[in-house]
């Protein structure tokens, strides 16, 4: 199997949704904390990637053994196993290859900082299976959106934050005498979950706009996603306001003294990503506009993490 056909395969393109959210996890850490670990660092960020191809690598390959519809959308010839002509064992060779490497690598993780990490880290690891296999796969669901923008946006975001600082109080799990004890920072956990706004409702728009493209493909497929019970209108316009919901966060954050007034510069993203926007809900199409959905995550939340970066050298 060539390079290429393994990058398709696990679809390398798709991981900036998780480097985005690790990378500002680490910046806000920095910026709010001054605290930085490379150890750690370089051991999430492969548990990270590793998990994350095995995931898609496992949601390719049980699209190829499982798909339905034939002649009009040829759902096969466009999957990396038949595109490429991987063996299904070299597939399943990949697969668990990743989700081992993925697995010691978390577990060494957890083993430098706490028990949240590995408790976190486990729900991630089922929910990430479960997203793609099962009988009923989260993926084919209208919970799809929430999940991919929760555990992408806020997850990743909130460890990437909690490796470098575990040793804080910004949460800490303890087990004594029998007794399992739980603390938090409310107001901090809070922040993070506003900071990641933007990278969850980004990274569901990705999910919503290729469900919005897919619906009729996937109804034959028996896929019953978001769009399917909310209908394609009320999903682009649903597209459109979370978008907004992430510029008014910032915009709170700002006021809330979270982050200077420097980051205010998004805002002037929001011209490109308004025009984005009508051009989907004009002619949404796989093969046309669903990249501008991708477009519009990158130019944002790069943006903001730039921005993070220089909250940095202004501090």
């Amino acid at each position: 199997m060539l390079l290429r056909g393994f990058f398709q395969f696990v679809e390398i393109q798709t991981k900036v949704a998780s480097v985005i959210p690790f990378t500002l996890g680490t910046l806000y850490a920095l910026h709010r904390y001054g605290d930085f670990s490379f150890k750690n660092f370089i051991i999430m960020f492969i548990s990270l990637i590793s998990f994350d191809m095995a995931t898609t690598a496992i949601n390719n390959y049980c699209d190829y053994k499982k798909a339905h519809s034939n002649g009009g959308y040829n759902y096969e010839i466009k999957n990396a196993i038949e595109k490429y002509n991987i063996k299904e064992s070299i597939a399943l060779t990949i697969i668990f290859t990743l989700l081992a490497i993925a697995t010691i690598f978390g577990i060494l993780l957890a083993l430098n900082t706490s028990l949240v990490v590995l408790l976190i880290g486990a729900v991630c690891f089922i929910a990430g299976i479960f997203y793609t296999f099962g009988p009923i796969p989260i993926s084919r669901m209208p919970l799809g959106e929430v999940f991919s923008g929760i555990f992408m946006g806020f997850i990743i975001t909130f460890l990437s934050i909690y490796i470098h600082i575990y040793n804080e109080g910004i949460m800490s799990v303890v087990y004594k005498n029998d007794i399992l004890g739980i603390s938090m920072n409310i107001k901090e956990l809070v922040y993070v979950f506003l900071i990641s706004i933007p990278l969850i409702n980004g990274i569901a728009n990705i999910m919503l706009a290729n469900n919005i493209c897919d619906i009729e493909e996937d109804i034959v497929n028996k896929r019953f996603t978001l769009p399917y019970y909310i209908g394609k209108e009320n999903a682009l316009r649903l597209f459109e306001v979370l978008y907004y919901i992430g510029y008014i966060d910032i915009v709170i954050l700002v006021i809330l003294g979270v982050f200077p007034v420097t980051s205010l510069l998004l805002l002037t993203t929001l011209i490109p990503i308004s025009k984005n926007i009508k051009a989907f809900q004009n002619r949404p199409s796989k093969g046309e506009t669903f990249v501008l959905a991708v477009k519009n995550f990158v130019l944002m939340n790069v943006s903001y993490v730039i921005l993070t970066g220089t909250a940095i050298l202004i501090n």
